[in-house]
């Protein structure tokens, strides 16, 4: 049996973690973030078996993939089946667009279409991976809905709430430098008071005036107050703000921007790898043969 799933990237503007002791199903974490078409699409074939095995291949290459991994077996638990997992990933992992977030859920929906398995429950698996290995908070959440999205609440449904932002945008994304490694920043309890404060206050005031032009003036004060950017990463925003509006994706450096499409990719080249996307409206979801 086999069947394809694909989850949107996400990109988070500013964020707070919000941990609830060890209940992994109302952790995760309040911000802003748009989802966009290029993301993760899995293909999954389960076959009976003898004993359990997992084969995780990402862009052609086997990998241990510990999100995904970890989310089937949440999903699978002991039974003994061989699941081969094939997926391409649109953009870069490591770079703040919710590759792992994207890997894990493509795959437990595509697991949920084969087996009688619910759909919350592939949410639930995909989420409660990254939240157990620190790879991301909201992610999941966020890329199962899709659109321009503020989590005013944490977790997964009926604690987690998100609101849209309506409106259909052209992205920009850079990769500016090396990859990030968010579980070190999301262990860093000094980084992480840092965050939660001012991620609060831009959720907040988000909230209060929610428009496509405000996440990104939050975003923008995030990056700085939080002090998460490094130098290059500034120089190339403040380079696309001239035809446009810029901001740091979390956690990654990367940027992504919405304007003169043309001229930010022009300028931004130089600096790295871009990407032109648009947003994703529909959320992870199945693909139909």
């Amino acid at each position: 049996m086999k069947a394809t799933a694909f989850a949107p990237g996400h990109i988070s503007g500013f964020f707070e973690p919000v941990y609830m002791n060890k209940d992994v199903i109302r952790t995760g974490s309040r911000g802003a973030g748009i989802n966009v078409l290029l993301g993760a699409m899995t293909e999954v074939k389960i076959e009976s078996s003898n004993s359990q095995n997992f084969e995780i291949i990402i862009n052609d290459k086997k990998s241990s993939a510990p999100v995904t991994r970890l989310a089937l077996k949440y999903l699978i638990r002991d039974k003994p089946v061989n699941v081969v997992v094939k997926t391409k990933l649109e953009l870069p992992e490591g770079q703040g667009f919710g590759m792992s977030a994207a890997s894990a859920l493509s795959t437990t929906l595509a697991i949920a279409k084969i087996t009688d398995i619910s759909n919350a429950d592939a949410l639930k698996a995909a989420h409660s991976a990254e939240v157990n290995l620190r790879t991301g908070l909201g992610d999941v959440l966020a890329c199962s809905f899709g659109g321009i999205e503020i989590r005013r609440e944490a977790g997964l449904p009926p604690w987690g709430i998100i609101e849209h932002i309506p409106g259909d945008y052209e992205l920009v994304l850079c990769v500016v430098g090396e990859k990030l490694d968010t579980k070190k920043i999301l262990s860093d309890p000094v980084k992480v008071k840092d965050v939660v404060f001012h991620g609060r206050y831009c959720t907040k005031k988000l909230l209060d005036a929610p428009s496509i032009e405000n996440l990104f003036t939050l975003s923008q004060a995030f990056t700085n107050k939080t002090k998460l950017a490094n130098k290059r990463v500034l120089e190339a925003i403040n380079v696309a703000n001239q035809f446009g509006m810029a901001s740091m994706c979390m956690l990654g450096n990367s940027i992504f921007a919405i304007g003169k499409t043309d001229e930010l990719v022009n300028a931004l080249s130089p600096f790295g790898k871009v990407f032109v996307c648009n947003i994703d409206k529909c959320g992870a979801r199945v693909i139909d043969d």
